[in-house]
């Protein structure tokens, strides 16, 4: 299990639609506020990708989208903090 939540944290692509979804959320969290929107992203990517990798997987799909969505969580919380320490140094 520990292997699966390392690939995962490590994807490159799953690193990359994390970091999409919070600068998409940033820009519209005006009219859509911030949490849901980050929520629910990372429930889809944490459903989207074992469902389109199914084929090159030995691992159940719950499992995976399980530990994807704690994978997901980790990554959006590094960025957060980041975005948070980016925001308090510009002021």
């Amino acid at each position: 299990m520990v292997e699966i939540v390392t690939a995962q944290l490590t994807d490159p692509f799953r690193i990359g639609l994390i970091f999409f979804l919070l600068l998409t959320a940033l820009r519209t969290r005006a009219n859509m506020g911030l949490m849901m929107p980050l929520v629910m992203g990372v429930f889809f990517i944490a459903i989207l990708i074992p469902l389109t990798t199914a084929a090159a997987s030995t691992v159940p799909h719950l499992t995976a989208i399980g530990l994807g969505v704690v994978s997901n969580a980790v990554i959006l919380a590094i960025f957060l903090g980041g975005w948070t320490v980016w925001e308090k140094a510009r002021r």
